[in-house]
């Protein structure tokens, strides 16, 4: 059966079709509005955006389904989790703090902000699945107790899942640092012969797992918790993964971590994907390249796996901008996946299109699906 996901693009010729009153259309079109009961504790899943980055949802953006959450009778809060590698989101402090700068306040949004996993990521709780690769996930404590939860996502892409969607933004985003270990349990390699000796891998690693000696790079893998932060900050491309292996399974973690996140919340969770300024990387990296492909609209579902095939068929299906990295890398021969899709052309070794195909196969979700334009 095919799943229905609903679109709205981002055309406006009065007021009764800006983006704010298309959002609360595609929050009452989802099953969702009926769900949510008096008093439930409704979790907002954003991304803050590091800082540095905006690439971000727009707070303006969120005020209406906070709004609409009120309307139902239950009691928003947005959330995210600390993350695995140093930044401004590494603590509960610092992350309420660059959510702040970037305008996520009571003010604008109408909600309070709660970091799920604590202070120093350390509230979890572990949700049992009994899949190929966990039998338990070790999901943040505020997300197991919300009653209800709509998952706000920027989709773009990611250099090591491909993109990033609905899936990521349940999997890394609704896990503690002990979680985000679990699912980057990849361990980075060095190239030597590319490798600079500049040191910037090192500074930025939160475990303090390299060093430089002789201008060379070396990774210690027993302290090495395979966040990749030290490949987003390699300009030589001295630092990769071994491609062959690593990354499938990494999405087939992810998934399995996604389907942790909403367990416990049967018919009580609802997507939202904005496919505009789609960047190349992930809103964890420290600034937002140009995006790849024009602004195409928003899209909501209750079907994590149908809304993110949605996605990726929608930006596929555009011509890459001038002056980007996906025309630069389609460009190049020896760079361009044609046939592929666009994210295996920015990250040629990635292989996104297991979220879907492994969220379909454990029960996330169909990757069949019905456009639905209002």
């Amino acid at each position: 059966m095919k799943s229905k996901v609903y679109f709205v693009n981002l055309r406006a010729r009065n007021a009764g079709e800006n983006k704010i009153n298309k959002l609360k259309m595609l929050f009452d079109k989802m099953e969702i509005a009926s769900n949510i009961e008096k008093n439930d504790l409704t979790a907002i899943k954003l991304h803050f955006g590091e800082s540095g980055g905006d690439g971000f949802i727009n707070p303006i953006f969120v005020r209406p389904i906070v709004d609409k959450i009120k309307e139902c009778g239950g009691k928003p809060f947005l959330t995210d989790t600390n993350t695995l590698y140093s930044g401004s989101r590494f603590n509960g402090v610092d992350h309420m703090n660059t959510a702040i700068e970037h305008g996520f306040v009571p003010s604008v949004v109408g909600a309070p902000v709660i970091i799920s996993d604590g202070l120093k990521s350390n509230y979890i709780k572990e949700v049992e699945i009994n899949k190929k690769h966990y039998d338990k996930a070790k999901i943040a404590g505020d997300i197991v107790d919300a009653d209800a939860m709509v998952v706000m996502s920027h989709f773009k892409g990611h250099e090591m899942a491909g993109f990033g969607g609905a899936i990521k933004n349940l999997a890394m985003g609704c896990a503690p640092a002990a979680g985000k270990q679990e699912q980057h349990a990849l361990r980075p390699l060095v190239v030597e012969k590319k490798c600079v000796g500049c040191g910037k891998c090192f500074e930025v690693c939160p475990q303090e797992a390299i060093k430089v000696e002789n201008d060379i790079s070396f990774i210690d893998k027993e302290k090495c918790v395979g966040c990749g932060e030290c490949m987003t900050v390699c300009a030589p491309k001295a630092i990769r993964f071994d491609w062959t292996t690593d990354l499938k399974e990494f999405c087939e973690k992810m998934a399995e971590y996604a389907y942790a996140s909403v367990k416990n919340k049967e018919n009580k969770v609802a997507y939202i994907n904005f496919l505009m300024n789609i960047t190349p990387h992930c809103d964890c990296v420290p600034w937002s390249d140009a995006p790849i492909v024009p602004d195409i609209g928003i899209l909501a579902s209750v079907d994590p796996v149908a809304i993110d095939k949605a996605s990726l068929d929608l930006v596929n299906k555009q011509i890459a901008l001038s002056n980007t990295l996906l025309k630069e890398n389609a460009d190049k021969n020896e760079k361009c996946n044609c046939g592929k899709g666009h994210f295996n052309d920015l990250w040629e070794n990635t292989h996104g299109e297991v979220q879907i195909s492994y969220g379909k196969e454990i029960g996330m979700g169909s990757s069949e699906y019905e456009l639905i334009e209002i």
